[in-house]
């Protein structure tokens, strides 16, 4: 009988051993969630740090700027806009990848992520591992620009040209694999021509070099390119949308200029690291598509003829992605388009 006591009080002795050691991680994990529950909640609390991985002055830089005011005042904290570019955005892309995954760093891009990912670029975070997409802002459309001096009417006028100077004209982009470059070679393409590509460091260094005259034509976006078209320092010579803009209705469309399949807008939107909470991507979305809506937005964006999304999504916004990143690894893939680095 003493024997069989001993060995039921051993085995009590061992489950409450068991138990114990059970019951101390779920006891320390009770207040470690509740934590992580009262910081979402609480989110936003300090500054928001935004990467732009373009300069400033270019279209993901204009169309954050233009939100930064009313989505500061909406979600109660400001948005410390950090422009870090070079190297095709990868350089702004990897500081946000290998950030810490708690809403207070963010990264704000433009399809460039997929056209990276199209030319087959060496990079060093994984777009589809490592960051996770948020919400979309706005599309910016492309406009076919050309250097006044010479003294072309339309895209026909263009093509004319280049097919006569075969490899002797020049057209800027904003980078290798940029979303200037990727068009104008789709472009290039549909056109059957021959031209020296010059890349930049981004939109508004292209444009300035073409304003000055050093290269002839050049795909840049409708932020970037509105006001210098307005000023007469470019010639438009179409618009890569189905209808014309409504802050620029005498630039043609692309079916106008013969190119009908050329749907080349960019998207412009917020991505986070992966591992951000559901509940803080959600109260993010919320604040820019309530801001989105705001009359005096809308009337902000007109002028660089930015088309408001409005009801994007993190689950949207991925099916998007994966939509725009098919198109552009066409597109790369037949104009022989292959990263050199």
């Amino acid at each position: 009988m003493p024997n069989r006591r001993s060995a039921l009080a051993a085995s009590l002795s061992l489950i409450s051993s068991v138990a114990l050691r059970l019951a101390l991680p779920l006891a320390l994990f009770g207040p470690l969630a509740a934590g992580n529950a009262l910081a979402q909640s609480a989110y936003p609390n300090k500054p928001i740090r935004v990467v732009v991985p373009w300069p400033a002055g270019g279209v993901a830089d204009i169309a954050l700027r233009l939100i930064e005011p009313k989505l500061r005042a909406e979600l109660g904290q400001p948005l410390m806009i950090d422009n870090k570019p070079g190297a095709g955005g990868v350089i702004g892309d990897d500081i946000v990848a290998k950030a810490s995954p708690d809403g207070y760093t963010l990264l704000f891009t433009s399809s460039a992520v997929n056209m990276n990912i199209a030319i087959g670029k060496s990079m060093p975070y994984d777009l589809d591992r490592d960051l996770v997409p948020v919400v979309n802002v706005a599309w910016a459309p492309m406009v076919l620009v050309a250097t006044p001096a010479l003294n072309l009417k339309d895209a026909k006028d263009l093509i004319a040209r280049a097919k006569a100077n075969p490899g002797k004209m020049s057209y800027a982009s904003a980078g290798n694999g940029s979303p200037s470059h990727l068009t104008v070679e789709m472009f290039r393409d549909k056109a059957g021509i021959d031209a020296v590509h010059v890349p930049y460091k981004g939109s508004p260094q292209a444009l300035m070099d073409q304003i000055a005259g050093r290269v002839d034509f050049h795909f840049v976006n409708s932020a970037t390119a509105i006001p210098i078209i307005n000023s007469q320092k470019v010639t438009p010579l179409f618009v890569t949308t189905s209808k014309r803009l409504n802050i620029a209705p005498n630039i043609p469309t692309n079916a106008e200029a013969g190119f009908p399949d050329m749907q080349a807008s960019q998207f412009e939107a917020f991505f986070a690291p992966h591992g951000t909470p559901q509940p803080i991507l959600d109260k993010i979305t919320a604040a820019v598509n309530k801001v989105l809506a705001m009359p005096d937005v809308i009337a902000a964006m007109a002028p660089y003829a930015l088309e408001i999304d409005g009801t994007s999504s993190p689950q949207k916004f991925a099916a998007m992605i994966r939509e725009d990143r098919s198109r552009w690894v066409k597109v790369a893939k037949d104009a022989n388009i292959k990263s050199s680095d």
